[in-house]
């Protein structure tokens, strides 16, 4: 059984899509639901690699509405 990747390395792993334009910028992010079903981890694992691409100013939460993509990508 393999090892499932840590907050980090889906973290890492979304910043590697962000940057070269999968998930461009304004656009929605897949559900907490569907990325945790994509990783195959829990969905807590998905808030915190969520949270590390917020803090690198990636990305950002509305409420009830989903995660977006910033407009203006930096590397915290």
């Amino acid at each position: 059984m393999p090892i499932p990747m840590s907050s980090r390395q889906i973290a890492d792993d979304l910043t590697a899509r962000i940057r070269s334009g999968e998930y461009p910028p304004g656009s929605k992010l897949p559900s907490l639901r569907e990325l945790a079903d994509l990783y195959s981890v829990s969905v807590s694992t998905i808030q915190r690699a969520l949270e590390l691409t917020r803090d690198r100013g990636l990305t950002v939460g509305r409420a009830g509405a989903g995660v977006y993509v910033t407009e203006g990508r930096r590397e915290a």
